[in-house]
């Protein structure tokens, strides 16, 4: 085999192992940043839960008070 073709040889199998590792480092990566997605949904989703709970909270304190104040006018 002559020194031309082990170059080549050399530098064809340094480029393929190459193009492997950058394609399964870019899919990992990209899982990663799916994953982050899916983490910062769920985060959002119990943040939006913990303010609608608030909200309905406040909402049924006014609603007793509106009464309790209808009630009061209703009685003079």
């Amino acid at each position: 085999m002559s020194l031309a073709s082990k170059v080549t040889l050399t530098a064809a199998c340094a480029t393929s192992l190459s193009i492997i590792g950058y394609v399964h480092f870019k899919q990992q990566l990209d899982r990663d940043k799916l994953h982050e997605g899916v983490i910062k949904d769920v985060e959002r989703q119990q943040r939006r839960k913990a303010e609608n709970l608030y909200n309905l909270q406040q909402q049924i304190e006014l609603t007793k008070e509106l009464k309790k104040a209808q009630y009061e006018n209703k009685s003079l």
